[in-house]
């Protein structure tokens, strides 16, 4: 198997948008993003996730901070890898602006916001890591945090993290595999009443 790993470009923002909305779902019914938006409708929220890559405002979910792995010619997953010091809450929320989400999603994501660890501004993080079912293969998972941590290390991030629902035990796996170490949990009944999992993991290695 040939895999290669490169930078998303503009191109891949429908292969990001399914990418965001399996990575926030996690199996579930509903995700973060089902809130965010106000719809469960697939096609409508690929329709805005899809305009939320693109913006010019560059959130964390921008195409610019993925890397997409490549298996003869064909996209096989995905990760992003961004800097929290920039990727912050307010441009988070100026690029939903722009796709003509207000401040109010705020109100509808409160049980994630009581269960969202806080991570310094030293510290890189990996997220959304997703490999088409077709292509489920350790080596290619590795080869994608490997080069969003080989990008951390050239920004001068000796930290790097991974936040994942309590209860994701396949990718909580994969990172202790890869090398990560769990560093704190949040819990919070109202995050389990919305999203159906405890809370939030936070897993760190340092490069």
């Amino acid at each position: 198997m040939n895999v290669t790993v490169r930078k998303a470009q503009e191109s891949d923002a429908p292969f990001i948008a399914e990418a965001l909305l399996e990575s926030s779902r996690a199996g579930k019914k509903v995700g973060i993003f089902d809130f965010i938006f106000n719809t469960s409708d697939k096609a409508t929220l690929l329709e805005f996730l899809h305009k939320f890559t693109l913006t010019d405002t560059k959130s964390y979910c921008h195409f610019s901070n993925f890397m997409i792995a490549v298996v003869d010619g064909i996209n096989a997953g995905t990760i992003c890898g961004y800097e929290p010091r920039i990727a912050t809450h307010a441009i988070f929320a100026r690029a939903l602006e722009e796709v003509g989400i207000d401040e109010s999603y705020h109100e509808r994501i409160a049980g994630y916001l009581l269960c969202e660890p806080e991570i310094d501004n030293q510290t890189w993080v990996c997220d959304c890591m997703v490999i088409k079912p077709e292509f489920k293969s350790f080596e290619i998972l590795k080869e994608l945090v490997r080069k969003s941590m080989l990008t951390a290390r050239l920004k001068g991030y000796r930290k790097v993290q991974a936040m994942i629902e309590i209860g994701s035990a396949e990718s909580e796996l994969i990172y202790k595999k890869l090398g990560f170490k769990v560093i704190d949990e949040k819990r919070s009944d109202y995050y389990e009443e919305q999203f159906g999992r405890a809370g939030i993991l936070r897993l760190q290695i340092i490069l």
